[in-house]
């Protein structure tokens, strides 16, 4: 075998799929996954054809062991395409069967069927995972059709279940749904018992408030929570211990993991991928950028991981340095604000100050002013003093304006153990917060609509 046939032996194309029909999808991951295939990129959109050939278009090539590419959502920082092996596809599909059986399984059956209801999009990992572990279990997924998640049509999707272990993955948002959906039936109609067939049900893509855990624990819902990104094939953390093979240690305050599931790097970019991954000592380490510490869990003997946020998701507000996620994380355990968002606003006097981006139904019909005669809640209302933008329908509200609301008031308590710098000091309101397709809010569209603003 010559130079030039040994190269190619080494690489395989790389093609797009449309990730909305997830059938397609799955079919060409089979392809790659049986070495007779081009690697696949999942694309939430139309997908160009050339006219020169009926076929997906050719994205150039990829390492060999490559099956599957991931475009990141690029919520905080610009878009990556991660490249993913069969082998840490395969590692981390098994780990979670596993781990599943661990933590919820009574042992019956032996050799369980298993199946997934996808309700995420099959560009995004968790979504493409859930595809990869219907190939391993050998089961077809049942796929939540409406365009827009709701929590009747997830109730009549998961109806169509019938394996042994029925298993979803979703977003804390779509969690919430469910929750107040339950809430709504007292727990007792078709969407809480929906719900409390599922063997067990994953929460990724961002942090889980405290209070939407409580709530589904209270209903007796099978619940872990999922850490990890595209970089390590999904999730690799669940409940914050890490899955078989997987490996975690704390860095100057970076989480930093190994293990078989982690991504072959960047398509196209080696000197990321140098950056993002090291080697020390014979393993191969990802560094996540996020902050956290490893805390003992009484209960089990062991090491738990707790992430505290994004290291580069960080202002400089009068000289002191404010973690957004860590303020972010305090205000989403406040009851009704568990999708609120923390961002950056430019300040004259601060340089940067937080920004407390909220949907204005969760604020309340009164803004705050819970109990206020009618007179009062006009003359008080925040969004009567706001600046508007007529474009997006947004409000912002400094927080001088606030003195009087109650749900600000709340806020402003939640967060004063964080620091002065770190309380928020406007609040917008907005009639829905821009999420992608992973289900993470737009961080970026919400930091440009707030800097329209101010």
């Amino acid at each position: 075998m010559n130079a030039a046939e040994l190269k190619r032996e080494r690489v395989r194309p790389l093609i797009r799929v449309d990730a909305r029909d997830p059938a397609v999808v799955t079919e060409a991951l089979v392809r790659a996954l049986n070495g007779g295939g081009p690697a696949v990129l999942p694309t939430a959109g139309a997908v160009p054809v050339s006219p020169s050939r009926n076929s997906d278009e050719s994205l150039g090539l990829v390492p060999s062991d490559v099956v599957l590419v991931i475009e990141t959502s690029g919520s905080t920082a610009e878009p990556k395409r991660v490249m993913l092996s069969a082998a840490a596809l395969r590692a981390s599909a098994a780990a979670t069967y596993a781990r599943f059986d661990e933590l919820f399984s009574d042992g019956q059956p032996a050799d369980p069927t298993r199946q997934w209801l996808l309700t995420l999009p099959a560009s995004y990992v968790a979504g493409a995972q859930v595809l990869m572990r219907s190939i391993l279990a050998d089961t077809e997924p049942v796929v939540l059709g409406d365009e827009h998640f709701t929590a009747e049509g997830f109730a009549r999707a998961a109806s169509e279940l019938t394996a042994d272990r029925r298993y979803v993955s979703l977003v804390p948002a779509q969690l919430a749904r469910l929750l107040d959906a339950a809430d709504s039936e007292a727990g007792t109609g078709d969407v809480a018992q929906a719900v409390a067939r599922f063997d067990a049900i994953l929460v990724g893509g961002q942090s889980l408030p405290s209070a939407l855990r409580s709530r589904a624990k209270a209903l007796g819902w099978n619940l872990a929570t999922s850490y990890g990104s595209s970089e390590t094939s999904g999730g690799s953390l669940y409940n914050g211990e890490p899955l078989d093979g997987v490996k975690v240690r704390i860095r100057a305050g970076e989480v930093q993991l190994t293990g078989p599931v982690l991504a072959s790097g960047y398509l196209g970019d080696p000197i990321r991928t140098a950056a993002s991954f090291i080697e020390e000592g014979g393993e191969r380490w990802y560094r996540t950028s996020d902050g956290g510490r490893l805390e003992l869990d009484e209960g089990t003997g062991r090491e738990r991981l707790v992430v505290t946020g994004r290291l580069d998701n960080v202002i400089v507000s009068g000289g002191e340095k404010v973690l957004l996620d860590r303020v972010e994380g305090i205000v989403r355990q406040l009851r009704g604000l568990e999708g609120a968002v923390v961002v950056a606003a430019p300040s004259e006097k601060w340089g940067q100050v937080p920004a407390l981006v909220v949907e204005s139904a969760a604020w309340g019909p009164n803004k705050g002013q819970s109990g206020a005669p009618a007179a009062q809640s006009s003359r008080n209302d925040p969004t009567e003093q706001g600046i508007h933008d007529d474009k997006s329908g947004a409000v912002l509200v400094d927080a001088r304006e606030l003195t009087a609301d109650v749900r600000w008031a709340e806020v402003r308590a939640a967060t004063a153990g964080a620091g002065r710098a770190a309380r928020p000091a406007v609040l917008v309101l907005v009639s829905r917060i821009p999420h992608l397709a992973s289900g993470k809010p737009d961080r970026r569209a919400l930091e440009r609509m707030v800097r329209t603003l101010t």
